[in-house]
């Protein structure tokens, strides 16, 4: 990192040094500096990078277009534009040298997107905003060289403030494995405290009675004795603390990682795109996932828009036209006919070559597409599908769209080239769902053309006449034909008005706090009293896959909620196309919602009811209340399949503050329940009541909601049903969703990388969601608890023998093992077979899990690894290290002769042994799913015991380092003794025995995994 920091700062830049540039380094840049930037460079390059002012351009206009690639991962292109007077001023270099403007700017800060500040320079304040500046990480492109101010730099510029720290997702046995560390430890505290307690009183009861002992302890008093004891112990027995485990962990989550990878079935071969998990440590929670939130554009849909229908002056077409070509000479005035776009309609033609059409100037006019010449063929980059697909039809039926610049727009209206000056653009933003052009045309008239969701243009019109009924119909009937829909108006804005309302446009421009609510407040005045021109519709069709994996995830018991921008039929009939909604289920919309005729008014209390009915408490005013809307309301029924549709709109009205929580306190306090509630416990039970709601039901759709309204979906059932959550989608308008959700899956589409880029797992196609949980999420899941449970059960099994030694040694913290075995048991001899099962362990195989997908219900409901299975692992463990241990006491005890085995040393081979068995035939038994690894797991964890062995406890080392090699020769003297041979083996039987039968039983009465 030092390196390549070193690197990166010593690059060469060009920076503005009196009256000439000269070549220095880019750590020496400071802002204030003015940068020459030839293309293809990239604005500085790693951590001293800079944001910088657009000052002039090579290119008319001072226009500079920019790849945004390593910022958003958007390709397509985008324009930056120097201010009029800095490109009409600064036309020399030598000019450049006496620039003496002054920019007053915001703090550094990481919106990526926004910016605001001012140029103060010769007496005059001029506005800026992100269209002005060019962002560290932006390539130049089609641009020879271009000169910035440079106003943020280094850890200042806005791509650096985005790497803040990043919060760390944790899974849920992450959660459970930090808790179960602590118990460990607690109870490791625990046990060396109650030996190092008896340790005391067995030296004050024996010393008297021993003189050996006495001669021990005559420098110590028992307490002191059990003081040194208690470390000893916590010593001794510090090896059950599973350090060991957490690395093998890690491993475990990478190579699962590299499965998801390396899985053909999830590599989209059309565009080259494979699986990618980009997070290393979830993989076990993708086998527990409850609900799944998803986007639809481009998540459920392939994101590929096409120009289907639209309708004009109470006129649909493409009702059954697309089919229809024009005759030999229809498209004469137009070389620029797109000859992929499938929609062509005879009489729209007919009718545009009559009768200039509005709505198709509008289309060519109010978008931010930008335009490239290559050949004789026009090439549009566009922000997103959809402005594409509008260009292309207007171009398709005689609006072209030919140039872009500063002031301008060019157009070619049926072969007749026309200049419109801009006067004004009203941006798009998900707030305002929708976007605006206040142009001039070559006669002189000022009119503005605005595009957006009909719940926004619809209300601004400035009357409702036959043909805006016939323009409401028909955007129903486009919805339900699951397309997307715009509407189309405009007015003429007289020369006065403009001239008032530029004036106080210009003052807000240039404001430094609260511009974007100033400009918001102008936009929407001048949006207002519009004439409906018509409505567009837009097919997008649906992923391949879709319908199957959503029945296939429902029949895992996983819920599907789709958070969409889109009107509420089209969103209900993608539902119905993807089978999220079936026939037979109970649709509850807002007015289902609220429509109890005890209280009409009252959402809130609704959601009330429905929480009271399901967490009743004593009361006769919640009861009441309860009973009341159970008979009334839809919530109450549990019987029938139920899904919810409702918009953004609606939820602001039950979950959010202002007027609307005046509201509910004035409401809900008629409610019995709720009356000793105070203001923010009124809050979260409305929440809560929302949650239990929509998690009753079996879909849920939301639709018109903000990026910001899908992360609080998300947040809502995270913090009420503590469920685990996956958010999917494609565009920079999920990666709140994304981020908030327990996994967050990013589709590769075409709105740029963003949702990748945030993602945990990035996919190509919705389809393979259920690969990524059935398969990979299930095997995971299944992989890590049987990892667990077999980790603890053989450090129990195995080293708890240690405290039964205790019992048998005067409690004097004296090891039973040779410190050899102690060292490696976790690491070489039973490591490798635990770690091959979390590696490879398999249930049923991925067809079968595909076919069962009720199978993936274990994980939702913790059943392979939880408290209960953790304390029934832990006496597992205790009761073979019981087994191990007290055989060979026993044993030993009654072996007598003069060529008996009877050493300590020899016993505490014959325990180890016995222990180390018995874990390997319960991993045995454990393993559904052998491999040649499995089977070379198992043998390489015998071998290199007996090769350890032979090498530890060898003559030759005891000779060398008899303190360190203190076992000489023990194994060859226990394990060559017949008799003790059979005690090994009479422990692996007492200690196999109750697992077998448990195997066989299960197997014997049908109980498999695919049968239950």
């Amino acid at each position: 990192r030092h390196q390549s920091d070193r690197n990166i700062n010593s690059r060469p830049c060009e920076i503005l040094s009196g009256k000439s540039f000269r070549w220095q380094k880019w750590r020496d840049i400071c802002v204030g500096d003015i940068v020459r930037l030839p293309k293809c460079s990239l604005f500085p390059l790693l951590l001293l990078k800079a944001d910088m002012l657009l000052l002039c351009s090579s290119e008319p206009s001072s226009l500079c277009y920019v790849e945004t690639a390593d910022i958003d991962g958007e390709t397509n292109l985008k324009f930056r534009q120097a201010l009029l007077v800095t490109h009409q001023e600064l036309v020399r270099e030598e000019s450049m040298a006496g620039f003496d403007g002054r920019v007053t700017c915001e703090e550094p800060n990481s919106h990526m997107h926004s910016f605001t500040g001012t140029l103060a320079w010769r007496g005059d304040t001029y506005p800026l905003d992100s269209e002005r500046i060019l962002l560290r990480g932006c390539r130049l492109r089609n641009t020879d060289v271009c000169y910035g101010l440079v106003i943020y730099a280094g850890f200042d510029s806005k791509i650096m403030r985005n790497c803040g720290k990043i919060k760390l997702k944790k899974t849920k046995l992450d959660h459970m494995m930090d808790r179960l560390v602590i118990i460990i430890f607690v109870v490791l505290l625990v046990m060396s405290l109650c030996l190092a307690i008896a340790s005391g009183f067995w030296a004050r009861t024996f010393q008297e009675k021993h003189s050996y002992l006495s001669a021990l302890y005559k420098h110590t008093t028992p307490a002191q004795q059990a003081f040194f004891n208690f470390w000893g112990f916590t010593i001794l027995l510090s090896i059950i603390i599973p350090m060991s485990m957490y690395i093998m962990l890690e491993f475990i989550y990478l190579v699962n990682s590299f499965f998801i990878n390396w899985d053909l079935e999830m590599y989209y071969a059309v565009k080259d795109i494979p699986a990618k998990a980009r997070s290393t440590s979830l993989n076990d929670q993708l086998g527990q996932i409850e609900y799944i939130f998803s986007d639809k554009t481009g998540t459920l849909t392939q994101n590929i828009m096409s120009f289907k229908k639209c309708c004009v002056n109470g006129t649909v077409y493409g009702m059954g036209h697309e089919d229809s070509q024009p005759s030999g000479s229809g498209l004469t005035w137009s070389r620029h006919v797109e000859k992929k776009l499938d929609f062509c309609d005879v009489t729209l033609l007919e009718a545009a070559r009559r009768d200039h059409d509005p709505g198709l100037r509008l289309l060519a006019l109010c978008h931010t597409v930008m335009v490239e010449e290559k050949g004789d063929q026009l090439v549009y980059q566009a922000a997103s599908p959809d402005e594409e697909a509008l260009v292309l039809a207007a171009r398709n039926l005689g609006y072209v769209f030919l140039a872009r610049t500063r002031d301008t727009i060019t157009i070619s209206e049926l072969g007749k080239k026309r200049v419109y000056e801009v006067l004004a653009m009203l941006d798009f933003n998900s707030d305002r769902k929708r976007m605006s052009v206040l142009v001039r045309d070559p006669e002189g008239t000022i009119r503005l053309y605005t595009k957006g969701a009909d719940t926004v243009i619809l209300e601004r019109l400035q009357r409702r006449g036959p043909n805006e009924t016939f323009t409401e119909r028909a955007l129903d009937r486009f919805a339900e034909e699951t397309l997307r829909t715009l509407c189309l108006a405009s007015k003429e804005v007289s020369e006065v008005e403009y001239s008032d309302w530029s004036r106080r446009h210009r003052e807000a421009s240039i404001l430094l706090q609260g511009r974007a609510q100033e400009l918001d407040k102008l936009y929407e005045e001048m949006e207002q009293n519009l004439q409906l021109l018509g409505a567009t519709a837009i097919e997008d069709k649906l992923q391949d896959g879709v319908p199957e994996t959503i029945q296939l995830l429902k029949l895992g018991n996983i819920k599907v909620w789709v958070l969409t921008g889109d009107k509420q039929e089209t969103a209900m009939n993608i539902g119905y196309a993807c089978k999220l909604l079936t026939d037979d289920m109970e649709i509850l919309e807002e007015k289902e919602i609220s429509s109890a005729p005890t209280i009409p008014s009252s959402r809130s209390e609704i959601l009330g009811a429905h929480w009271v009915s399901n967490n009743n408490s004593s009361g006769s005013g919640e009861a009441q209340s309860s009973s009341c809307l159970s008979q009334q309301c839809p919530s109450a029924s549990h019987h029938k399949k139920r899904a919810i549709i409702i918009s953004g709109d609606f939820l602001d009205k039950i979950l959010h503050t202002g007027e609307v929580l005046k509201e509910k306190r004035r409401l809900w306090r008629r409610l019995a329940f709720c009356r000793a509630v105070g203001s923010e416990q009124q809050g979260s039970l409305v929440e809560k009541a929302f949650v239990d709601l929509a998690t009753s039901c079996q879909a849920v759709i939301c639709c018109r909601v903000t990026p910001k309204q899908k992360a609080l979906m998300v947040q809502l059932v995270k913090k009420h049903k503590k469920a685990i959550t996956l958010a999917i989608g494609d565009g920079a308008n999920d990666v709140n969703m994304i981020k908030t959700a327990d996994i967050g899956v990013g589709i590769s589409g075409l709105e740029g990388a963003q949702a990748v880029q945030c993602s945990d797992y990035a996919l190509a196609q919705f389809s393979y969601l259920q690969r990524l949980l059935l398969v990979h999420g299930r095997w995971a899941y299944l992989r890590i608890c049987k990892f667990l449970r077999c980790f603890f059960y053989k450090t129990f099994a195995g080293l708890m023998a240690q405290v039964w030694f205790a019992f048998h040694s005067g409690f004097t913290a004296q090891s039973l093992y040779e410190g050899w075995f102690l060292a490696l048991y976790n690491i070489f001899y039973t490591a490798y077979p635990v770690l091959s099962m979390g590696l490879l362990e398999q249930d049923v195989s991925a067809k079968k899990s595909l076919e069962f997908p009720e199978l993936y219900v274990v994980g939702q409901q913790d059943e392979l690894f939880n408290y209960r299975v953790f304390g029934v692992t832990l006496l597992h463990g205790v009761s073979t290290s019981l087994t191990s241990f007290y055989i060979a006491l026993w044993a030993f005890e009654d072996h007598v002769g003069s060529k008996a085995v009877g050493d300590y040393e020899s016993f505490a081979v014959t325990v180890g042994t016995s222990a180390l068995l018995s874990v390997l035939m319960e991993i045995i038994l454990d393993t559904k799913f052998w491999t040649v690894l499995s089977f070379m797991m198992v043998t390489a964890s015998l071998l290199l015991f007996c090769l350890f062995s032979f090498l530890t406890q060898s003559i030759d080392a005891f000779r060398i380092a008899p303190a360190i090699f203190s076992f000489p020769d023990a194994s060859r003297n226990a394990l060559t003794d017949p008799y003790i041979l059979l005690v090994v083996l009479l422990s692996l039987v007492v200690n196999t025995i109750p697992s077998l039968t448990i195997h066989l039983y299960h197997t014997m009465t049908g109980k498999t995994t695919i049968q239950q």
